[in-house]
């Protein structure tokens, strides 16, 4: 017991890092585990058991071998499928989503929402909350935390939306401060973290999704309404000196197009979005469905030559703007989300050929352009931001 305990004090600052190789799928194996945190055998073992004792991951000690393999299988190790969860929320044009999310970016449970969004935050986000609220008493699991992506610039270190311009909500309103409130009033007693829906999407991309593994992974993506960005570098969101970067739907890409509502023509976020592709193919939306869904059924089931001419300018504009953002960032990968991802399905050469030809890194032909992976990746990125005080800390964080 005595050299346990030592081991152990000597990996208590390598649970954090051994819990977030765990969760990013980078130490499926003790053997990973002690090569990655460059400590004895003895010592991973001790920390992985340890986190194993916190209820956050589970220990084989023997793992089947390989066929064909050569002596004993190192242990394995696994996201624990009863552990913690946090409650993740989402707030978009066309209404809100609730999940449960383990470690590992897992959706345990999901719940949509209403399909009008108030003008009222408070209103919004304590509906959120309680559908949230519920899934977690169906669920019996503990909720160590809860993170919420909403389609706005969120200004640090305040927590508020600064222009929330495809929502009635106010500009300015305390996000952060309202969601927290919401948290009590519904019994939980965790902490409320907030975050910009796209940015939460690149992050969890990041880490369990189609960016896995990239330095510099630039991620645009449209969903409802509007067009956002985000930088991820070296693992971390580039956020900028108060959580404004990346606010690439306000890059031009058309000087006589469509007005902005940031007070510009021709933006990326009005020339590139659902709606800019439903009007630009002569469909009158829908009011009461998705213009999500009612762009990728466009996408995928008109084959009338205006509908192949809409989806060609809408490319091309994208094109313009992905090579703009290329010349400035030099990324190593560009992932695409939401209306973006299947514009890149319906013609991935004509995109690409756009970004080489109006780039200088482009040209290259090195920098590759995918598609995003996770489904509901920024309730995912949502959970990250729950998550991150355990990933830093793990005792100190589940002993409040």
């Amino acid at each position: 017991m005595t050299h346990t305990r030592t081991r152990l004090d000597r990996g208590r600052n390598a649970l954090g890092p051994a819990l977030e190789l765990v969760h990013t799928g980078r130490a499926p194996t003790r053997a990973v585990l002690t090569t990655e945190l460059g400590v004895t055998r003895a010592t991973a073992g001790a920390v992985a058991g340890e986190l194993q004792t916190l209820g956050l991951i589970t220990v084989d000690s023997r793992p089947s071998a390989a066929p064909g393999s050569q002596g004993r299988p190192s242990h394995r190790l696994a996201i624990a499928d009863d552990g913690p969860v946090v409650l993740a929320a989402q707030v978009h044009a066309d209404g809100f989503r609730a999940a449960l999310v383990g470690l590992g970016g897992r959706i345990a449970a999901t719940a949509p929402g209403c399909m009008t969004v108030d003008a009222d935050p408070a209103q919004v986000l304590g509906e959120v909350v309680a559908a949230g609220a519920a899934l977690l008493r169906g669920s019996g699991r503990r909720c160590i935390g809860a993170g919420l992506a909403v389609p706005s610039a969120v200004a640090e270190p305040e927590g508020t939306a600064l222009n929330p311009l495809h929502l009635a909500w106010p500009a300015g309103a305390p996000v952060r401060d309202i969601f927290n409130r919401c948290l009590t009033d519904a019994g939980l007693a965790v902490p409320g973290f907030c975050g910009n829906d796209v940015n939460l999407a690149a992050l969890a991309e990041h880490r369990h999704g189609a960016g896995h593994g990239a330095e510099h992974l630039l991620c645009v993506a449209t969903g409802h309404r509007g067009v956002g960005g985000a930088l991820v570098l070296d693992g971390r969101l580039h956020s900028g000196s108060a959580g404004l970067a990346l606010e690439v739907g306000h890059l031009t890409v058309d000087p006589q197009g469509r007005p902005c509502h940031c007070g510009s023509r021709g933006c990326l976020d009005v020339e590139t979005d659902p709606l800019a592709l439903l009007e630009a193919a002569g469909r009158t939306p829908d009011p009461a469905g998705s213009l999500l869904d009612q762009a990728r059924h466009l996408l995928r089931t008109d084959r009338t030559p205006v509908a192949r001419a809409a989806t060609a300018t809408v490319i091309d504009r994208l094109g313009l703007g992905l090579a703009g953002l290329v010349n400035i960032l030099n990324p190593d990968r560009i992932i695409l989300g939401g209306l973006h991802r299947w514009l890149l399905e319906a013609d991935p050469a004509r995109l690409r050929a756009v970004v080489e030809e109006r780039s200088l890194w482009g040209r290259s032909g090195s920098i590759p352009i995918l598609p995003c992976t996770l489904d509901h990746n920024s309730l995912v990125g949502a959970a990250e931001l729950a998550w991150q005080p355990v990933l830093d800390d793990p005792l100190t964080a589940l002993a409040t």
